[in-house]
Order: C-alpha cells, then structure tokens, then sequence
C-alpha cells in the first residue's frame, strides 16, 4: 500500500495562488466601487537614476505591484484590472544591448494573467484599453502617463488607503511564503552567528549571512544590521567595519530573507563567551517569549507595548540595571531609556507593512499611546495578521546622558551600566502569523527546521 506525501512547496503555492488572486480582485473590485473607479493600474516602478550619472541604483518593485503578482526584477510593467475580466500584465522587455532585458516570467502565477510583452510605454500603452477616463493608476508619476494617458486619477490617496487596510491579514499562500522567507532568513542567521564564533569581522558576517541564503544584498527585504560590540546600541546601525575588532564581545544582527516579495525580519543576540551577558540575553529572550504566548486575535497591540515596558522594568531590576521598584521605572519613563522603540510591526509584502494606523478604510487612525512615540502598530490584532515581536534592552549613550541629568538618574544603577555599555544592547525578534486562539512563531518554527537540516 503506498501512501501520498505532503505537497511540495511549489505544489502548494500551486494550489494556493489561485484563491489568493481571488481575494485581490475581489477586495480591489470593492476597493475602486467605494472611490469611484471602474479600473485600476499600477506600475512596477522604475529604475531611478544617480545624480549626473547614466547608473541607477538597485531596482526595488513596488509594493502594490508586488501585491498582485511576484514579479521582483521587471522595471516598468503594468497591471491593469478591471472587476470581472483577467488581470493583464503588461511586461517590459525592451530591446537593449547594454543590458539583458527580462526573460517572459513564467511559474506556478502567470497562467492567472494575460501577460503581453511590450517594448516601450507607447506598446503597454496600446495594450490598454482605448478610454482610462475611469482608471486609477498607482506608481511613479511618468510624464507620458500623467501627460497622454488621460487617466481618472493618479496615487489617489482614498483608493490607497481602501487597498492598504485588508492587507494586514495574510492569505494561506501569503503565509506560505512568509514561511519560506523565514526558513532562509533562520539560514542566514545560523551561519552569521558561526562566523561570529570565529572571530569575523561585521563584513565578514554579512557575507557569511548572504552565502547562506545564496542571495545578494539587494535581494534582501533590508539592508542588514550587523553590530558587534558597541555597536549594538545604534538601533538602525548601518556600518559594516572591515576590520575585526580586538575584542569579540557581542553580535546583534537583524537579518532576514525574503520570498515571492515577502519578507521575514529576525533579530538574534549573541555573547561571545561572557556569562553575564549571556544571562541578560537569556532574560530578554525569556520576555520576548513571555510577550509572544499573549498574541491572539483580539489583542489590543498598544496594550502588548505597554505590557511590554512592565516586563522590562522587572528584567532591568532583576539584572541590577536599575535601583528602583518596577512600578516606579515605568511611571518615571527609566525603561524608555533602555527601549525607546515600538515593540513590533505589520509585516508581509513589506517589513514595515501598510496600515498599522488605520481604524477603518474609510479614514480615521488610531493614536499612539501617550510617550510612545514610535510604535508603528496600534490596531487589535485579528486572524490572519503578521507581527514582528522585537523587544530590545539597549545602553545608547545618547539616552543614559539624558536621563544622567534629570531625575531618572537616581533610578539607575550607573556603575552596572557602564560595565555593560562595551555590549551595545540586546534585541531578540520573531514573526508571528496570528490565529483565532494563539499564533504561528514562524521564525523559532524556522530556527527549528534550519537547525535539522544544517
């Protein structure tokens, strides 16, 4: 007797791609009815150029291009829907010595489109129809386009904030390639912290990060952060130092991978054989986890950032960072000082994924909470959402000077933080898919498949 083994990833994609085109012409549909439109065009996106230069830089779709169809490398192609006909693509291929034009895409997608190859903007232009008077068009202000195609409207913010909203909640195969860009993200992540054992230097480690994941930098969702040392209290640290350090103290690298135009976003820290920062790692991870088993649909996300700052409160005194009660840290604004960033984010097609704000398509958005000024995400999480989980303990100079002239300084243990400062900081970050009664950790999931097969 022979049994059937579970599908492969292509075969899933496959069967998943069609429901979720589905769901995009069905909501685009309702989208272009409650703004006025009977269609809707959107552009790729177009290589920009450099200053007084004949290079551009590295091309990067559009996101609301990429939304419809995982086409990451074609400049300047259309998507042109109109509710109850077949999405047309119109593709890019110009002729071109200087540079290899774009082969026709092909995969498990593009048999759901009608995908015409077109030279220049006046053949994707023929490839439309005649009258655009009711079509709304998203992407990069063409002057051929704004100036001849004589469309309804152009980046009409309404319809984008109708498109915007429903993207929060993911797809089953939206999931499934968060999924795979977690699986190369953990990959990547696992051979950087074995270049870090070895004593490579931060340029070094993003090497080993992109071999792993057998991809360039420009493939990435986002440029990594690799800090050592020091370096770790610069939240966005954006340097990559070619030269090793004397020292091997710490690693805090934010890193991940992306699939079909989805992204993971993954933060480890590491300590090179220091016990104490060790421990400090473990008792971050330890709330992140703690933060993560409260994710559900129906939770209030301002609610997780709050309850995010009490937690630290109680790690800072557990470790001797602060000398006062927890209570008081968090009335007293101490732990802004050692987490001045919003606990996590919408994550999908984007790292940072439309719609954090909104409180409903028809406008209105919901407000921060009162002294937390950079928490990107203040909606009630529903099923089907992508969060990051991204608390972080840090010693930024900039911050323990402020705090050093005012009256939190009586709160903080100094002598303890200086001995800690020579580690940057501490960040541990997970995507999590949201359910009805829990969550989906996709990146411990991830971290648990790679560590199998490494």
């Amino acid at each position: 007797m022979t049994g059937v083994g579970a599908p492969t990833e292509l075969q899933l994609l496959e069967a998943q791609f069609p429901a979720h085109l589905e769901g995009i012409c069905l909501r685009s549909a309702r989208a272009l009815e409650a703004c006025g439109f009977t269609a809707l065009l959107v552009h790729s996106g177009s290589l920009l150029p450099v200053f007084q230069d004949d290079r551009t830089y590295a091309y990067k779709a559009h996101a609301p291009f990429k939304v419809w169809a995982p086409l990451l490398d074609a400049p300047d192609c259309f998507l042109y829907f109109e509710p109850g006909r077949r999405p047309l693509l119109a593709f890019h291929q110009p002729q071109d010595y200087w540079y290899k034009p774009p082969s026709l895409p092909s995969g498990y997608w593009t048999r759901h489109f009608d995908i015409c190859p077109c030279r220049d903007l006046d053949e994707a232009r023929r490839l439309l129809p005649h009258d655009l008077g009711g079509t709304a068009y998203l992407g990069d202000s063409l002057p051929e386009v704004a100036s001849s195609w004589r469309l309804a409207a152009i980046n009409p913010p309404h319809l984008i904030r109708h498109l915007d909203y429903p993207r929060a909640a993911k797809s089953p195969y939206e999931l499934t390639c968060l999924r795979r860009a977690s699986r190369l993200g953990a990959r990547g992540q696992l051979a950087a912290a074995r270049a870090f054992a070895g004593g490579a230097s931060e340029f070094e480690i993003e090497l080993a990060f992109l071999t792993a994941c057998g991809v360039r930098e420009q493939d990435l969702p986002y440029n990594p952060i690799i800090a050592l040392n020091e370096n770790g209290a610069v939240l966005h640290y954006q340097v990559l130092e070619r030269a090793r350090p004397d020292e091997h103290r710490s690693l805090l690298i934010d890193a991940a991978g992306e699939f079909a135009g989805y992204a993971s976003d993954i933060t480890r820290t590491h300590s090179h054989r220091d016990p104490d920062f060790a421990a400090l790692i473990d008792r971050v991870d330890r709330m992140q986890q703690s933060l993560c088993a409260t994710v559900r649909a129906g939770v209030d996300w301002r609610d997780v950032h709050l309850h995010t700052h009490r937690l630290l409160a109680e790690v800072l005194r557990d470790a001797e960072i602060i000398t006062c009660s927890a209570e008081e840290a968090v009335a007293s604004t101490t732990t802004s000082v050692f987490l001045p960033h919003g606990i996590g984010h919408l994550l999908g097609i984007e790292v940072h994924d439309v719609g954090g704000f909104m409180r409903s398509p028809d406008g209105g958005d919901i407000p921060r909470p009162e002294g937390h000024p950079y928490l990107r995400l203040t909606r009630t999480l529903e099923a089907g959402f992508v969060v990051t989980m991204e608390p972080g303990l840090y010693f930024i100079p900039q911050l323990l000077d402020a705090a050093r002239s005012d009256a939190r300084a009586a709160h903080i243990n100094w002598r303890r933080v200086e001995s800690l400062r020579k580690f940057g900081g501490v960040r541990v970050e997970d995507d999590l898919a949201v359910t009805a009664t829990g969550h989906e950790n996709l990146t411990r999931d991830a971290f648990r498949a790679e560590a199998v097969t490494s």
